[in-house]
């Protein structure tokens, strides 16, 4: 908890504070709404909490529904905050409040609980832990929407390998990985 409470509050200073005002201005000018998303999301223990991100998409009727592959309602910066994942920073306001932590299981929608959590051996064992800005699935190239059984049956593996080996070392790799897949 406190290299999260510490890791948080320097992308806070140092990132957010200069990005939130810029990248603000883009969001406005490019559509009506709000510069942040809430959205309710199971995390530990399945208690729901709001995990904040920028806008990416124009404000819409159904805002339970994740965007899926070329969705028309994603925005021009929605789709490059996207590609780069710059849209889930603001997490980093969750971690420092203590609903989620730097690395862990990504947090998924709740309908994905209902879809998954009979169907998936284990897949409920993800909100053992609070979920993560980062993880070592999204690191291993399952990021995304989920599209076939094998990316959620691989995406869960990877979490519960998380889970059940974590360690504060596996945490620094993940978030080096993290760094260098952006930049990719």
């Amino acid at each position: 908890r406190i290299f999260d409470i510490l890791f948080s509050i320097v992308i806070i200073i140092f990132v957010l504070s200069w990005l939130i005002p810029i990248l603000g201005l883009i969001i406005v000018l490019e559509s009506k709404g709000p510069i942040f998303f809430q959205q309710n999301r199971p995390g530990i223990k399945e208690k729901g909490f709001g995990c904040y991100k920028f806008r990416s998409m124009t404000l819409n009727s159904r805002p339970e529904d994740s965007a899926i592959r070329n969705d028309s309602r994603v925005t021009r910066v929605g789709k490059f905050i996207r590609r780069t994942s710059i849209d889930e920073l603001p997490q980093f306001f969750n971690v420092l409040f203590g609903t989620m932590s730097v690395v862990g299981p990504r947090p998924h929608l709740w309908r994905q609980n209902q879809i998954y959590g009979p169907n998936v051996p284990k897949y409920m064992v993800r909100h053992f832990v609070k979920p993560g800005v980062t993880g070592l699935a999204q690191v291993r190239g399952y990021r995304g929407e989920i599209q076939t059984r094998d990316d959620i049956m691989n995406r869960t593996k990877y979490d519960i390998f998380y889970i059940e080996n974590w360690s504060l070392l596996m945490d620094f790799n993940i978030i080096a990985q993290t760094v260098m897949n952006i930049f990719k």
